[in-house]
């Protein structure tokens, strides 16, 4: 059976972890294989705490420190980011050196729609640019509502003015 894309980056990564922690003189261990695969094979913004959730159901062995420690050191290698949204939760994204994009993080449930835009990055370099700017990285959150929530919101205020009409 051959690997998927997916799967053989996620391997390229742990590789890259094994690497690093042999060249630092740690060992390369069982539970932060599990933790790193995991967090890997998420592939979305995950807290330290949702993560932990997610492989204790499986591995009761690891703990919380172990899957905190993992992360940092995922995001040390550039394998994550750490991202602090609005509501200041430490979040970690997997990423790789050719992925760049942009958040839009809904205030009502919390959900992030990653996007990428060419015209916008673009204007954002014409604009460091004019000002004798180099950028070295950058990051762009827009804040508001979902589709859903902004949805369920509109029906909400229609019914509370029904009522102050009634």
């Amino acid at each position: 059976m051959r690997k998927s894309v997916k799967d053989h980056k996620i391997s390229e990564k742990k590789e890259r972890l094994k690497t690093y922690l042999k060249e630092q003189g740690f060992k390369s261990t069982r539970q932060r294989d599990i933790i790193a695969t995991e967090f890997l094979k998420a592939g979305e913004h995950i807290t330290a705490e949702d993560l932990y959730r997610k492989i204790t159901g499986k591995h009761k062995d690891i703990g919380f420190t172990t899957v905190y420690r993992t992360l940092k050191l995922l995001a040390k290698l550039g394998l994550a980011t750490e991202r602090v949204f609005a509501d200041n939760l430490t979040r970690y994204e997997p990423l790789s050196a050719e992925d760049h994009h942009d958040h839009l993080i809904c205030l009502n449930c919390g959900a992030i729609k990653e996007f990428e835009n060419i015209k916008m990055e673009r204007l954002q370099e014409r604009i460091a640019s004019e000002f004798g700017f180099e950028t070295v990285i950058h990051k762009m959150e827009l804040y508001g509502y979902c589709r859903d929530c902004k949805s369920c919101n509109s029906r909400e205020l229609e019914t509370k003015r029904s009522k102050k009409h009634a």
